[in-house]
């Protein structure tokens, strides 16, 4: 049972105006992966049914070293309560000897509302990576039209992102319609611009959709500079009751991702941002983000992601990234 409301929390947590000496305490009790080494962060969707204190301790039971944790609507902190509740959950979690090594955003562009309170809050709190983007293509305009026309907002975005040394990182989903899917889209709007500032969130499991024989080793290799963020996940195709293939989302090892292949690959590429795990085959609505009513109990659901923290972990030491 959750000990403390979310109110109650942030109205215990420090003021904005102390969030630096905060900072500088909290980084102290953070653990850190050594150099060369990659940690493993949980993206808090799946985790949207516990918070403050229950939130730090589940993730200490999957044996994650941290949390991709969601700034968005219906996430953990909502966008226009940032100030007010970032900085007090984000010490509570390094206090707890988790990391937070970037944030997911609705962040498309400089527009979306409170873009700015989001990058300034992350500057003071020392996060420099936040996921980005969610671009559709439309179907009645020629995609090269459409690819110069996005160049410009990034780059505002990107100028943004310089002021408060933040990377939006871009997340690859796999689909129809869907603006970095294929991912040479995203090379070609990123082009020339600074990848510190605006860069690419490969998900090798949307990517193994898009490409699963070799498509998704040479979408890999275009990212260049640009790799800034991966997020992991595995699936295997399965047919319909009416006969029609569909991804499926597996638990890790159970799927068709090639993760041996692919974090030799990341080693050679010299990798260092953050890296995510996504949990999003059934896990009684964790999956999706669901706040109460899970149809799991949070004791199987934890010990679930247990498991795939486990395999990851495995997969990073035997790559020589752990």
């Amino acid at each position: 049972m959750i000990q403390m409301t979310r109110r109650d929390l942030f109205q215990s947590a420090a003021s904005f105006a102390a969030v630096s000496a905060l900072n500088e305490q909290s980084m102290n009790a953070q653990t850190t992966p050594g150099p060369g080494k990659l940690g493993i962060a949980i993206f808090s969707k799946h985790l949207e049914f516990l918070e403050g204190e229950e939130l730090a301790k589940g993730l200490r039971e999957t044996g994650a070293d941290g949390v991709d944790l969601a700034v968005r609507k219906g996430g953990h902190v909502e966008p226009d309560r940032v100030k007010q509740e970032l900085p007090g959950l984000v010490s509570l979690l390094r206090k707890s000897g988790l990391e937070v090594p970037m944030l997911t955003t609705d962040i498309a562009d400089v527009d979306t509302p409170h873009t700015e309170d989001i990058l300034a809050v992350m500057a003071e709190l020392g996060i420099h990576h936040y996921r980005w983007g969610g671009f559709k293509w439309a179907d009645n305009t020629p995609l090269t039209k459409q690819i110069e026309e996005l160049r410009p907002r990034v780059a505002k975005l990107a100028e943004l992102n310089r002021k408060y040394k933040a990377t939006a990182i871009y997340h690859t989903h796999s689909g129809v319609g869907l603006v970095g899917a294929a991912i040479w889209d995203l090379h070609e709007i990123l082009k020339g611009m600074d990848p510190n500032a605006v860069a690419v969130n490969y998900d090798v499991g949307h990517a193994t959709v898009e490409g699963g024989l070799g498509g998704w080793i040479e979408s890999f290799r275009i990212t260049g500079p640009y790799l800034k963020g991966v997020a992991v996940k595995d699936f295997a195709w399965e047919k319909s009751p009416k006969g029609v293939w569909q991804a499926k989302w597996k638990p890790l090892g159970e799927g068709m991702v090639n993760f041996p292949k692919f974090f030799d690959m990341l080693r050679e590429a010299k990798f260092s941002g953050p890296l995510q795990l996504h949990f999003e085959y059934p896990l009684g609505g964790a999956e999706n983000g669901k706040k109460k009513d899970l149809g799991m109990s949070r004791a199987d659901i934890l010990t679930a992601m247990k498991k795939d923290v486990g395999i990851l972990r495995r997969h990073l030491v035997a790559a020589k990234l752990a």
